[in-house]
């Protein structure tokens, strides 16, 4: 590097002087005593001026030192003064300006360094060369050594799905569109995104994707749209849809994207239709008893999910990604609203998550994720309800099926049966009859 061969003589003209004084092992000593110095320590992000870390044994003079102490005004001190006696006036300038040339040189070797404050991209100058924005604190060196990033980072946001930045209203040109609230800073900054398209999901209107929806037909006497397990109790081929009870007894399908509140519910088993999400516990109960069925209990449902032999997965002890609906990336919520800021996690209720292509599938869709006694996504697809009354939903869904245990291990207890979410549904159990 170009510091070394300016060190050396630096070093050499200040061994000259001090050896033609008297009393010179007080300026040796002074010298050698400010060699300690960080310039070989190894530093994250820093270029090494010294030899490889590997190498302990440098090809230098015995009485040599190879190393020049950092600190500018030591290093001008100890040549300048010798016990006392001055050296000439042209001689000191000399040193001094050598001494100027060596600390630029130190300081130039951070210069171009990469860097980055949060998520801005930048390197390192000086404060004097930077055309963007200087901040201290992220780069090493002397403090004119900043990170130097672009004037400004852009804000990211999103419009039912639809992802945008957050820029002045008079740099949104058509056809993008601003939507105010979405944005810190003033009125004028506000969400540029494209413009909405007959296919963009309205998360105020009820999606009907099955205009009907039959029980499936039962066996060894369970009801209608059931399988038999271990000859003892009836589950759920397939996870539960939802058909609304009429005032005069007639039903007709009720949205699965949305939560039914106080509507009157009947769950239906059936195969090639999109069971129901959004809904909680208590009105999982509700909708199974107006079928004729109940919940099932949680020695019912890890049963019929582990069949006899007691696996991990429906199908076997070993996992196979993908082939039940079990780990969707990105995740659905951060890909419909754009963002991963904190506020998205309140809006779980928001119909559209789970009408995004590659969220959730249809039931039967996965026909290798089948237990034993012939019941299909169990593991993933959904959360199940049990009939806890504490609160607890197993399986896991689309995006995960490991954080709270393994495909039919899964078990999440972090709710009250009151909860609900895009991500919790249901399936029945019944006597044998």
């Amino acid at each position: 590097m170009a510091a070394r061969p300016l060190r050396s003589v630096v070093l050499l003209l200040v061994a000259l002087f001090a050896c033609s004084c008297d009393d010179s092992p007080a300026s040796s000593d002074a010298l050698v005593d400010g060699q300690t110095t960080d310039v070989d320590r190894d530093t994250s992000g820093v270029p090494d001026l010294g030899p490889d870390s590997s190498d302990t044994e440098h090809d230098v003079a015995p009485d040599v030192e190879q190393d020049l102490p950092l600190d500018q005004d030591l290093l001008v001190d100890t040549a300048i003064e010798t016990d006392g006696d001055v050296l000439l006036d042209e001689t000191a300038s000399e040193l001094v300006d050598q001494a100027d040339d060596f600390a630029d040189v130190d300081a130039d070797i951070y210069v171009g360094v990469s860097c980055a404050v949060g998520a801005a991209q930048g390197t390192c100058q000086h404060v004097a060369d930077c055309v963007g924005v200087s901040t201290s604190g992220f780069c090493p060196g002397p403090a004119d050594i900043q990170c130097c990033t672009e004037p400004s980072t852009v804000v990211p946001c999103a419009v039912q799905g639809r992802p945008g930045v957050c820029i002045s209203t008079a740099d949104c040109a058509s056809p993008q569109v601003s939507t105010a609230g979405l944005c810190p800073g003033a009125a004028d900054i506000q969400c540029c995104t494209d413009p909405p398209t007959t296919n963009t999901c309205d998360p105020a209107t009820h999606v009907y994707p099955d205009s009907t929806l039959v029980d499936g037909s039962g066996e060894q006497s369970c009801p209608a749209g059931m399988v038999a397990v271990a000859g003892t109790f009836c589950v759920d081929r397939y996870e539960a849809a939802l058909l609304e009870v009429l005032s005069d007894g007639s039903t007709t399908p009720w949205s699965p994207y949305f939560n039914p509140g106080a509507t009157r519910v009947r769950a239906v088993s059936s195969a090639a239709v999109v069971p129901q999400g959004y809904i909680t516990g208590v009105q999982a109960a509700a909708a199974c008893v107006e079928a004729g069925k109940r919940l099932c209990n949680d020695t019912e449902w890890l049963r019929a999910c582990q069949g006899s032999q007691g696996t991990t997965y429906p199908y076997g002890n070993t996992r196979t990604w993908g082939v039940c609906n079990d780990s969707r990336s990105p995740h659905p919520v951060i890909e419909y609203f754009g963002t991963s800021a904190a506020w998205i996690w309140s809006e779980l209720g928001n119909a559209c998550i789970n009408q995004l292509p590659n969220s959730l599938d249809r039931t039967g869709d996965n026909p290798g994720c089948i237990t034993e006694d012939g019941a299909y996504d169990m593991m993933g697809n959904l959360h199940e309800w049990t009939s806890d009354p504490a609160g607890t939903f197993r399986g896991g869904f689309y995006v995960d099926t490991v954080i709270n245990g393994q495909g039919c291990l899964y078990r999440t207890t972090a709710h009250n049966n009151q909860h609900w979410d895009y991500s919790t549904g249901f399936r029945c159990c019944a006597d044998i009859q």
